[in-house]
């Protein structure tokens, strides 16, 4: 009986980023971490938004100081090629004060009259007013030009200012807004990868509580020790959980039930058919017809013990379930004793074979349950004296093994490939090539009964690498 695995796949560490640790923190992640960038983003649209009505507001002060400079120009100079005379108005004379403004004065042919010579040129071919930025000495100006009318005639009025707001935004949008925000968002990143990892911390436990489960567990996981949003997913695991139970149970409980009422039936036909088979070997060989049924009888007779056997392993194999027997009380066993039983209970089979069935036994006990080591031990004897050719030997060794007491049969028959050696563990399988009769249930049973005794068969080669090695090696 099969038990499926249910239970959660564990990813390898190294790729721990993508499985579910790094889906819901990468996700969690990106959802937190994106409306923060895009407040950044937001907030330097509106800086930006902010410094263009700045310098909006700047043009519109420049453009009305343009006719308080023209009106500034009282006359000319006292000789040709003097600059003219300036009454400054205090709107204008207040501007120019300023060390990031600048002003300048030319005639229709762009000749600079008054102020910095740089600021001179063509004048502007309407009498509406020109606004232009141009980098000068690593700053950037906002200027406007305009044709005026004064006393001395039509000028080219230019005014400068290199506060220009837009580029003050751009010189402090890296230091101002930038940085901090991608600091912020840095920031906001390892706090929210912190509290990510503390908030999933009880579904990773959860996650690793069933990797860790046999896949023979099937009890139901505690909810109270979940956090109240995976609850649904525990009390839904739980469910599926009871169900495969009920199920195994159910399968369980048949093969219990169908080998134990084939038992009596089977006993009795075998007794009737050993009774049969005993009389045709005792007749007169000489008759053709006598000879015919005497094999008949015999073939009868070994299908008749191999039914009975089936039966017998898969009642053993119900009742050694590791979950029937975790509720049971363990009881210390002496192994040397079990193994004097064994050898007393399988000599008259090895003998009917001339098969040296010997006993290597050390003291040794262990906790466990001494009816089912019987069987466990019963199988792999068996197993040595059935599969080992006629002359062969078997022995069986207990003692204490590095600290721990183990049991081991070994043999020198055909032993089994290192390639089938898993395999030969599994339920109904015989290895390719193997003769005799058999279930394939014999290491399949004890396997099952070492894991009631949470441990496991371990199948190697025997001595100079011939037959077959199945040692136990027990935890306690």
């Amino acid at each position: 009986m099969n038990l499926p695995f249910i239970g959660i796949r564990r990813p390898a560490r190294g790729s721990d980023s993508l499985g579910m640790t790094s889906g819901l923190r990468r996700r969690l992640l990106v959802m937190l971490i994106t409306p923060l960038i895009l407040l950044a983003l937001l907030n330097a649209w509106f800086d930006y938004r902010s410094a263009d009505n700045v310098a909006a507001q700047q043009d519109q002060r420049l453009l009305a100081l343009v006719p308080l400079l023209a009106d500034s120009v009282i006359g000319a100079g006292r000789e040709p090629g003097d600059p003219p005379v300036l009454l400054l108005a205090p709107a204008v004379e207040e501007f120019i004060k300023g060390t990031d403004h600048s002003y300048a004065i030319s005639d229709a042919d762009g000749k600079s009259l008054r102020g910095e010579p740089w600021l001179a040129g063509l004048p502007p071919t309407t009498h509406e007013a020109e606004f232009h930025s141009e980098e000068k000495l690593g700053t950037t100006w906002r200027i406007v030009r305009q044709r005026q009318q004064t006393v001395i005639g039509e000028v080219t009025v230019v005014l400068a200012d290199g506060s220009d707001p837009r580029q003050q935004w751009a010189r402090a949008i890296l230091f101002k807004v930038l940085l901090p925000n991608l600091f912020l968002v840095a920031a906001a990143a390892f706090a929210v990868r912190w509290a990510v990892e503390r908030a999933l911390r009880p579904l990773f436990e959860l996650r690793d509580a069933v990797e860790r489960r046999s896949p023979r567990d099937l009890t139901a996981i505690d909810e109270r020790a979940s956090p109240e949003e995976v609850r649904p997913l525990v009390q839904s695991l739980n469910r599926l959980f009871g169900l495969v139970n009920a199920q195994a149970e159910s399968q369980r409980r048949f093969i219990a039930d169908a080998a134990h009422q084939l038992r009596t039936p089977l006993a009795g036909l075998q007794a009737q058919v050993e009774a049969w088979a005993q009389a045709a070997n005792a007749a007169s060989p000489a008759d053709g017809m006598v000879r015919v049924r005497t094999e008949q009888v015999n073939k009868l007779r070994g299908a008749t013990r191999r039914t009975s056997q089936l039966a017998n392993q898969l009642l053993a194999l119900s009742r050694a379930d590791a979950r029937t027997m975790q509720a049971q009380p363990m009881q210390r066993v002496d192994l040397k004793e079990l193994c004097g039983a064994i050898l007393e209970a399988h000599l008259d089979a090895a003998t009917a074979k001339r098969i040296d069935l010997g006993l290597d036994a050390q003291p040794a006990q262990v906790m466990g349950h001494e009816w089912l080591l019987r069987e466990l031990l019963g199988n792999l004897v068996d197993n040595a004296v059935k599969y080992t050719a006629a002359g062969g030997t078997v022995t069986i060794h207990c003692g204490q093994r590095d600290g721990h007491a183990f049991l081991e049969v070994e043999d020198d028959g055909p032993g089994i490939a290192p390639a089938e050696r898993q395999h030969a563990l599994e339920r109904f399988y015989r290895v390719k090539g193997t003769e005799g009769e058999g279930n394939g249930l014999g290491l399949a049973i004890a396997d099952e009964i070492a894991r009631v005794h949470h441990t496991h068969l371990e199948l190697q080669s025997g001595a100079g690498g011939r037959g077959l090695k199945v040692s136990l090696l027990f935890a306690g």
